[in-house]
C-alpha cells in the first residue's frame, strides 16, 4: 500500500504516521526502537527488510549501528527506573542489567524475554553433574578428593592419555570432579554466570561457548600435557565465566550491574583458587603412579575459547554471528587448532616414543 512501486522503501513520514496509528498495538520498548529506526535514517526513508529483521530478531550489524545512531536522540525513561514492576519483571530486568551493556538492547530483552524456553542447558548439565559426582562417591565411599582414590581412573568418563582413542572421552570427563570442592565451584560459577547468559543468549549460543571450552580444555590436555588424565567441567565454567568478564571490561561504561568491580575481584579470586588448586594437585604425588594426577591445562583451554569466541557471541546481543568478521577468524582459528590437536593425537604420541602410563 506505501510502497506502490515496490522499491523495498517507504518514506519515514508514512512510516511514522503507520506507528501512530498502530503504536497501542505495540510493546512500548519496541515502539522505541521502531522510532530510534525512524529517527536514525538521514536518506528519509525505511527499508522493509530492516523492518523484517527487527520483528524477527534478526538484527543485522548495520541495522544495530542505526538505531543507536536513532536511540541518541530519544529522550526516554531508563528500564531502570520504571517502578511498579512484578517480582518476574524485576528479575529479567535484572539478568538484562547484568549481561547487557546497551540500554537499547536491556529493554528489547525486558520486552521479549518470555522464560519459554527456559535456560534448560545449564541447570540440566549442572543437574547431571552433580548426579555422577554423588554416584561416584557412593561406589568410591569419598567425596572429599575423590581423585586420590585408586580406582577413580578406571570410570569411562574421564580423559586418558592411553584411551584418547575413544572419543566420547573428550567430551564426557566434565561429569567427572576431583571432589566436593572441584565440583562445588564449578557448580556456582556456572549456576551464577551460565544461566543469566543463557536467559539472554539462549541456549544455541550458551551451549556452543560451554562446549567449544570443554572440547578445547581436552584438546589442549592432549597436546601441552600428553602424559595426564583431565576432569571436570572448568574448560566450559572458564570458557563462560571469563567471556562474561571480558564483556564488562570491553562495555565499562556501559555495564550498570551493581559492584562491578567488586563482584569482578570475587570472581577473579575464585577462578584463581580453583586454578591453583589444580596447579597443585597435578603436581601432587599421584595416587596412582606412574599416572599422574588431572592436569590445570582444560582451564587456559576454556579461557582462550571465551577470550575469542565467547566475547563474540555476547557482544552481539541478537546480531547474525555471520556479518563478524571477527566471528569467522577466531572460529576458523578454533577449528584449525581442533584439527591440529586431532593430528596431533594421531601421530606426535609415537613420532615423540613418549612413554605413557598404563591404562587404568
Amino acid at each position: 500500500m506505501f510502497d506502490p512501486d515496490n522499491t523495498g522503501y517507504i518514506s519515514t513520514e508514512k512510516f511514522r504516521s503507520l506507528l501512530q496509528r498502530h503504536g497501542s498495538e505495540l510493546d512500548p520498548h519496541k515502539l522505541e526502537v521502531l522510532l530510534a529506526l525512524a529517527d536514525s535514517n538521514s536518506e528519509g526513508r525505511i527499508c522493509y527488510q530492516d523492518f523484517v529483521n527487527l520483528m524477527s530478531n534478526k538484527r543485522s550489524n548495520s541495522f544495530r549501528q542505526a538505531i543507536l545512531q536513532g536511540n541518541r536522540r530519544l529522550c526516554s525513561k531508563a528500564l531502570l527506573e520504571e517502578t511498579g514492576l512484578s517480582l518476574s519483571q524485576r528479575l529479567i530486568r535484572h539478568v538484562a542489567y547484568e549481561t547487557l551493556p546497551r540500554e537499547i538492547d536491556r529493554k528489547w530483552y525486558y520486552d521479549s524475554y518470555t522464560c519459554c524456553p527456559p535456560p534448560w542447558f545449564m541447570i540440566t548439565i549442572t543437574i547431571v553433574e552433580v548426579a555422577f559426582f554423588l554416584y561416584n562417591g557412593v561406589v568410591l565411599d569419598r567425596f572429599v578428593l575423590q581423585v586420590s582414590h585408586p580406582l577413580y581412573l578406571k570410570n569411562a568418563l574421564l580423559y586418558h592419555p592411553q584411551l584418547r582413542a575413544q572419543a566420547w572421552r573428550y567430551l564426557t570427563y566434565i561429569f567427572m570432579h576431583a571432589g566436593i570442592e572441584h565440583l562445588g565451584l564449578n557448580v556456582v560459577l556456572q549456576l551464577l554466570v551460565g544461566v543469566p547468559l543463557e536467559m539472554v543468549h539462549g541456549a544455541a549460543r550458551i551451549s556452543f561457548v560451554y562446549v567449544a571450552g570443554v572440547v578445547a580444555g581436552s584438546l589442549a590436555v592432549s597436546v601441552a600435557d600428553m602424559r595426564a588424565p583431565v576432569v571436570g567441567s572448568s574448560g566450559g565454567v572458564y570458557a563462560l565465566v571469563s567471556a562474561h568478564l571480558a564483556n564488562i571490561v570491553m562495555n565499562w561504561s556501559g555495564m550498570k550491574c551493581q559492584f562491578k568491580l567488586l563482584r569482578m575481584a570475587v570472581a577473579l579470586i575464585c577462578m584463581s583458587f580453583e586454578f591453583g588448586r589444580a596447579v597443585w594437585l597435578r603436581f601432587h604425588p599421584s595416587a596412582y603412579p606412574p599416572c599422574p594426577h588431572p592436569s590445570f591445562m582444560a582451564h587456559l583451554g576454556g579461557v582462550m575459547v571465551g577470550i575469542t569466541l565467547g566475547v563474540i557471541i555476547l557482544r552481539n546481543y541478537e546480531q547474525r554471528l555471520q556479518d563478524q568478521t571477527l566471528w569467522w577468524i577466531f572460529l576458523s582459528i578454533y577449528v584449525i587448532f581442533v584439527l591440529f590437536a586431532i593430528f596431533w593425537n594421531i601421530f606426535a604420541y609415537s613420532l615423540l616414543d613418549l612413554k605413557l602410563p598404563p591404562p587404568p
